[in-house]
């Protein structure tokens, strides 16, 4: 394997519960190198599916973490100076593209619009990236597969992929798993007890019942892995809820009576 793309293989198994048949979608995606769009509420497991697929798969996995600061040529590349003079760096697209792994765009939506414009040529039948500034043009890699991410909840008219973007992608709909397999992920992931990965999902599933209600997004399945991790490290039950699940979502007074009150309702007043 190219020395370039080496560092990003995983090389033990990622833990992931499916839930479902999406490990069989995306294999199938990934026969045809289509491009693939992962749409989901926050923690609920997109990257970890990402990373457990490029361990099956055996492709390294090049992760990028979107923001509205990031520019095409932070994607891309760009000219550097070093020792030698001015030296061109491959981005991490770039690299994905030339030597032949997964490029994973996390949070896509979070980019500027004229950053992810560039990736256009890649999903499509020409599978291109041109570097204009370097004056070259990439055919990319047979094995190479381009991957994005977000949330359609936090969708609006200045923060979602343009028509002309989506429609050149497969898609496929993540959401929280149904309170058994939540329940053993939480388990299996923090260490705590068959009861208490029980009663943690207990506290999610009625605070999404929230969302729209006093809080955008309900407790994630990230997060009960985190109190169940601090609950396992001594924290009491009720702290470790404050501290991982409610205080983190929202400052509202009246929400977090409510949240507060569903713990009570599971580890005792």
């Amino acid at each position: 394997m190219n020395k370039h793309i080496e560092p990003y293989l995983i090389r033990s198994e990622p833990y992931y519960r499916s839930a479902g048949n999406e490990v069989a979608l995306f294999e199938a995606a990934y026969t045809l190198r289509m491009p693939m769009i992962l749409k989901g509420p926050t923690g609920c497991g997109k990257t970890r599916f990402m990373e457990h697929m490029a361990w099956r798969l055996q492709r390294p996995l090049i992760t990028v973490a979107c923001n509205e600061d990031m520019t095409a040529s932070d994607l891309v590349g760009r000219y550097l100076l070093d020792a030698s003079g001015t030296v061109w760096h491959d981005g991490p697209l770039t690299i994905a593209a030339r030597y032949g792994a997964i490029c994973y765009l996390d949070e896509v939506v979070e980019a500027r619009q004229d950053t992810t414009v560039i990736i256009h040529p890649l999903t499509d039948d020409r599978r291109t990236l041109p570097l204009d500034k370097r004056g070259e043009l990439i055919h990319a890699h047979p094995d190479f597969q381009l991957v994005v991410s977000y949330n359609p909840g936090y969708q609006s008219i200045t923060k979602d992929l343009k028509q002309s973007t989506k429609q050149r992608f497969g898609a496929m709909d993540f959401t929280y798993p149904n309170e058994a397999i939540e329940t053993e992920i939480v388990q299996v992931e923090s260490g705590a007890s068959a009861d208490v990965a029980k009663k943690l999902v207990g506290i999610a599933h009625r605070s999404r019942a929230l969302r729209g209600r006093g809080l955008e997004e309900g407790i994630s399945t990230r997060m009960l892995v985190h109190a169940g991790a601090l609950i396992g490290a001594g924290i009491t039950p009720k702290e470790a809820c404050k501290l991982a699940l409610t205080r983190p979502i929202t400052d509202d007074a009246d929400v977090l009576t409510a949240l507060d009150g569903f713990i009570d309702a599971y580890f005792g007043t």
